[in-house]
């Protein structure tokens, strides 16, 4: 018998969880510590029974791949996790591939007081005492941002801001097939019930799906947009650090593929949540590869419909979510980061400088 999972994650400390779990009968309640994980010691309880696990290596993926994953595969059934505050649904979905386990949601915590500011902020999870690892650098920024983005659901707890409209206006446009259900008063059966049959379900995108996904309003609304900044040439790679900046202050969220003039076979992923950023490598375009029998169909069929005699799929395709930032000038300064006509006559004979060489080693670690 496989085991369908129900996801609940959140930064901020709540009971959903245990409702879920309360309203499910018959179903196994997990919940793992990871607050000293550095130490090789990981706390997990499960209905309520307390297992201290000393790991050799102090790592999520050890967490994942020695405890966690064999142990949804052994009690079978519907198991609730109640993910440790540092840990992303994504990358627990990514574990989880391959394994007769079954994503029935991912549902996520959001505090209306703190979330904004923390989607926002530049603090690491260090510096908040959440680091899962002592190379953990990610930020709180990208940690709720992620938890928020793949929620096939989202409950709402604590009290509202003053711009409380802002967070409904961001969510609306970071996740717009999640239903927001209120934690006071909160009915299980109906949360579930409300998500959408073409929901994510702890589905993972390759880096070249649809970065629109679910169709979020496009419309500006309480001071927040959504730029989606197209365009077939390359970007000039240094020009292209130096205009990262205008990610980094007033932006939610970033997510897209990049075509840097020095590396015109492979296909870059950035993405950026307050404070922080990432870049990594996708891998080749389809203009660079000469089998695609390997290539999956939707691939194909969507590199088709966009290709072009000299760039073939290659492109820039960012969707950038706004706060205080102005959207007009996110694209400006992606524009001027673009090569020129006169360096893309000569983009083949030219030695550019590669800032972000080191950095598509380290994605490629993670």
């Amino acid at each position: 018998m496989g085991t369908e999972v129900v996801l609940v994650a959140g930064l901020a400390h709540h009971d959903v969880a245990e409702e879920i779990w309360r309203a499910s009968p018959g179903a196994v309640l997990v919940r793992h510590d990871l607050r000293d994980l550095t130490e090789g010691v990981v706390r997990r309880w499960v209905d309520g029974e307390l297992t201290v696990l000393e790991l050799a290596h102090g790592c999520v993926s050890c967490t994942l791949r020695l405890d966690l994953l064999p142990l949804l595969e052994r009690l079978g059934g519907r198991v609730v996790v109640h993910l440790d505050p540092a840990l992303e649904p994504e990358a627990v979905c990514f574990a989880l591939h391959g394994l007769d386990v079954r994503v029935e949601a991912v549902v996520t915590v959001v505090d209306r007081g703190t979330w904004l500011a923390d989607a926002t902020g530049d603090d690491t999870l260090a510096e908040r005492g959440l680091s899962a690892a002592a190379a953990d650098e990610r930020t709180v920024a990208q940690v709720v941002v992620g938890q928020a983005e793949f929620a096939d659901a989202i409950v709402l707890t604590g009290s509202g801001p003053a711009d409380a409209g802002v967070l409904d206006a961001v969510l609306d446009r970071l996740s717009p097939l999640a239903p927001r259900h209120d934690r006071d008063g909160l009915d299980v059966t109906a949360l579930l019930a409300a998500i959408p049959d073409d929901a994510r379900r702890g589905r993972l995108d390759d880096g070249f799906d649809a970065l629109l996904r679910g169709q979020p309003p496009l419309e500006p609304a309480d001071g927040v947009a959504v730029v989606h900044f197209v365009e077939r040439r390359p970007f000039h790679p240094v020009r292209l650090h130096h205009a990262l900046d205008v990610l980094l202050d007033g932006v939610v969220r970033t997510r897209g593929r990049v075509w840097v003039a020095s590396r015109p076979d492979n296909a870059l992923w950035l993405e950026s949540a307050g404070g922080g950023l990432r870049v990594g490598n996708l891998g080749p375009w389809l203009a660079a590869v000469d089998d695609w029998s390997e290539v999956p169909a939707e691939r194909r069929a969507s590199a088709s419909a966009v290709w072009d005699p000299y760039y073939g799929d290659r492109s820039q395709e960012l969707v950038v979510v706004t706060g205080s930032a102005a959207p007009e000038e996110i694209t400006a300064a992606l524009r001027d980061a673009l090569v020129t006509d006169e360096e893309l006559a000569l983009v083949d004979e030219l030695e550019f400088t590669d800032p972000f060489a080191e950095w598509h080693d380290e994605m490629e670690e993670l």
